[in-house]
């Protein structure tokens, strides 16, 4: 299993001299099978980029949640305009509209020039399965995670490599309390995984001011990982007023704050996941 980062900036695209080490783009990550199958995780402003590669003819897209910041790429992403193409796309259910009607939502008018339908690819709207399931060669698992609305966590494995992502997360409001793991909200995705890809959007000082909005503080999501025992930890969905200066010492606190005990980096645009 291959996986690069396309994006992974939170809730505004930010781009400019500020944000250049770890990128503007919002969510988008790409994961090669050991197959060949290719999986992409969210439609952010990332997806524009990935798309601009040659594709392959079957492509699954997994969405977190139908936030803007992790659909909007979705319009300018090159194989929805290939007759060729059949994307099958994953989302969270919700008891309201199906995941093809909220997503016509966005893509027609007078939010987007094109409706839906008149997309030439072949499109599959389908509810992310709660449990485990599979793509390709892949095994994965996927349940519903606390965030503002409905919204998704997914776990990918492949062969003997695993894989968590979670990019807007808030799994214990409040924080990550010491209680059993089986409370904390998302668990049963990471644990044990080789690398957790995980909400740190705020500080540990911006964090009060914004408890219930769905996202976490830099020492949550260490104790997260922390307790969910993964691999490595990457901090994603930086907030869109964090420069590369910000990030730089928010990583810092992280690894203060982990003393040792987890592996953390920060997610960058453009990087390739060692697992």
């Amino acid at each position: 299993m291959k996986a690069k980062i396309w994006g992974c900036r939170g809730s505004l695209a930010a781009p400019g001299p500020d944000t250049v080490r770890y990128g503007g783009n919002t969510s988008c990550v790409e994961v090669q099978l050991d197959d060949g199958t290719l999986i992409v995780l969210d439609a952010g402003t990332g997806i524009r980029t990935l798309g601009l590669r040659e594709m392959p003819k079957k492509v699954f897209l997994l969405l977190t949640h139908l936030h803007l910041d992790h659909l909007e790429g979705l319009g300018f992403f090159s194989a929805l305009w290939r007759a060729e193409c059949e994307i099958t796309v994953y989302g969270p259910s919700s008891p309201m509209k199906s995941l093809i009607r909220r997503i016509e939502g966005y893509l027609s008018p007078p939010l987007f020039p094109v409706h839906l339908s008149d997309v030439p690819s072949k499109l599959t709207f389908l509810d992310a399965p709660d449990g485990e399931w599979s793509i390709g060669s892949a095994r994965l698992f996927s349940q519903h995670i606390t965030h503002s609305g409905p919204a998704v966590g997914y776990r990918i494995e492949d062969g003997d490599q695993s894989l968590a992502y979670m990019p807007d997360h808030e799994p214990f409001r409040g924080g990550v309390r010491d209680i059993d793991p089986a409370w904390l909200s998302g668990h049963a995705i990471a644990h044990g995984v080789d690398v957790l890809m995980h909400d740190a959007q705020y500080t540990e000082t911006e964090y009060p001011s914004r408890i219930g909005w769905g996202h976490s503080a830099v020492d949550q999501v260490v104790a997260f990982a922390a307790a969910a025992k993964v691999g490595k930890l990457l901090l994603f969905h930086h907030d869109p007023l964090h420069t590369d200066a910000d990030l730089d010492a928010q990583l810092a606190r992280a690894r203060e704050i982990a003393d040792g005990h987890v592996n953390i980096d920060a997610a960058r645009e453009g990087e390739t996941i060692p697992f």
